[in-house]
C-alpha cells in the first residue's frame, strides 16, 4: 500500500501505547495512542537527492538511527490515531520538500522613490523647526 506522498506502507513500524491526559477508564485500559517509526535513511520511496534534502531539513527530528517518530493520541480509537500519524508525516514531508520561488530583485518605481524622499524631507524640516533659535 502506498500513501499520497509516495511512501510504502511496509516501511512503517507502528507501536501502540497508553494515551496520556484525561479520558478516564478508557485511557487507563486501552493502548490507543499510535507511535509511527519511519526510517528516512533506508527508505526506497525517494531518490538520493530528495532524500538528502529531507535529511538536511529534518535533521532535528531524526533519531540516531535516522528514524522519524510521530505520536498521535488525539482520538479514542487506535485506527484513527494511526491514520492521524500518517497525515502528520505527510504534512511534515510536504513542508520539508517545499521549495520557495526565487525572488526577482526589481528597482523601486520613480514615484515610490519621490514619495520616500519627500517624506524624509518633511521629517527633517519638522525636526529642524524644533531647534531653539539664539
Amino acid at each position: 500500500m502506498i500513501i499520497d506522498v509516495g511512501l510504502f506502507f511496509h516501511e512503517f513500524d507502528f507501536t501502540y501505547a497508553r494515551s496520556r491526559g484525561p479520558g478516564g477508564q478508557n485511557v487507563n485500559r486501552t493502548n490507543s495512542a499510535a507511535i509511527l517509526r519511519w526510517n528516512l535513511l533506508n527508505t526506497q520511496a525517494f531518490p538520493e537527492n530528495i532524500k538528502a534534502r529531507l535529511i538536511e531539513k529534518l535533521q532535528n527530528q531524526l533519531t540516531d538511527d535516522g528514524d522519524i517518530l510521530i505520536r498521535s493520541e488525539e482520538f479514542r480509537d487506535q485506527d484513527q490515531n494511526r491514520s492521524s500519524c500518517l497525515k502528520k508525516l505527510q504534512a511534515l514531508l510536504q513542508k520539508a520538500l517545499f521549495v520557495p520561488k526565487k525572488r526577482v530583485a526589481t528597482k523601486p518605481t520613480r514615484s515610490s522613490v519621490r514619495k520616500r524622499l519627500d517624506s524624509k524631507k518633511r521629517q527633517s524640516e519638522t525636526k529642524a523647526n524644533r531647534k531653539k533659535i539664539y
